[in-house]
């Protein structure tokens, strides 16, 4: 048995301090929403997990020292937009070679740095690693299976996370490449807004399949620039998690985007779906990483006009259709 500290209580870190328990581990589940603990130490559920009962020997606090002291493993399950000011509160509790998996997928805003990065400044103490893949929340708290792949700098650090989260409904692969695993897990998102946009303007399979299949094309050309291998774009973390959250209902970001088609504002769709929606903010920072990288990502770059700049939908897909003629593939010519 282990004792692992879950933090943050959203859906996913809670459907993570679910699976987790049911492998014989000690679980204290972190949030900074003193409400929010009340809540859960006194129904034992999650609004937006209503088939999940939480047993009644888990641990829930809203104290940080409480729910990192003597872990052998830390789970970052907040927003990536709090993870900067979350693994900075940490500090202070986080000791030398501690094992910590962030499972949130993003790309900071302003610095352009992915959230690995973030958390080695924040805890350099910490041995940080990622976990990535296609696994709504919804669907791992019913116990269906899932598969994701860890990424670690360190072999050992990937295989002993593998070992903690392996079980006969959650299968873990593992991975050196750290950054193509976030950098897919963070675009994935922005193009999930395209995809879901597409379902909001009527549009039918074939505009989804197309979406999907140049999403996947940019992600990996600038996820290759930046340093990311290609066979990581086509695996897990890359295609996989680009066509569940392109497909399902369970993603937020395609939900957004399905109100966005229909005519809501951005702010108006995330108010609707009432939690946080990933792509709006990697979206800005998918195009900026493109123009650094001067990578060619025009799907990005519409969906970045149309939350930002208040482009038509309709007038986006128009452009993107009618661009310059092009081959498929750069790689592939005539002799």
């Amino acid at each position: 048995m282990a004792h692992i500290g879950i933090i943050g209580s959203g859906s996913w870190g809670i459907a993570l301090a679910s699976l987790l328990y049911h492998q014989g581990n000690q679980i204290t589940v972190w949030s900074a929403i003193e409400t929010e603990i009340q809540e859960l130490n006194r129904t034992r559920r999650l609004d937006t997990l209503p088939g999940l009962k939480l047993p009644e020997d888990m641990s829930f606090t809203a104290d940080l020292e409480e729910a990192m002291e003597g872990k052998e493993l830390l789970v970052l399950a907040v927003p990536s937009i709090y993870v900067r000011q979350t693994a900075g509160r940490m500090r202070s509790f986080c000791r030398d070679g501690q094992i910590l998996v962030n499972v949130a997928k993003g790309i900071e805003d302003g610095s352009l740095k992915t959230l690995s990065a973030v958390i080695g400044e924040e805890l350099p103490m910490a041995e940080a690693a990622v976990l990535s893949g296609p696994s709504h929340a919804e669907e791992v708290s019913r116990g269906l299976p899932t598969t994701c792949v860890v990424g670690a700098s360190r072999r050992e650090t990937a295989e002993r996370i593998q070992e903690y989260f392996m079980s006969p409904v959650f299968r873990v692969y593992t991975s050196p490449d750290v950054l193509g695993i976030e950098v897919g897990g963070a675009l994935k998102n922005v193009i999930a807004l395209a995809a879901g946009i597409a379902d909001g303007l009527g549009y039918g399979d074939n505009t989804k399949a197309a979406l999907i299949t140049r999403g996947i094309y940019e992600i990996t050309r600038l996820g290759m620039a930046m340093g990311g291998r290609q066979e990581t774009f086509g695996g897990l973390s890359g295609i996989g998690d680009l066509i569940v959250t392109c497909a399902s209902m369970h993603s937020r970001n395609r939900r957004a985007g399905i109100l966005i088609g229909k005519g809501y504002s951005m702010k108006e769709a995330m108010d609707q779906v009432q939690m946080v929606v990933e792509g709006v903010y990697s979206a800005k920072a998918g195009l900026a990483l493109a123009e650094k990288y001067r990578v060619s990502a025009p799907i990005i770059q519409e969906v970045n006009q149309i939350l930002f700049e208040g482009k038509p939908a309709l007038a986006a897909v128009n452009d993107l259709m009618l661009r310059d003629k092009t081959k498929e593939s750069s790689g592939v010519g005539w002799e």
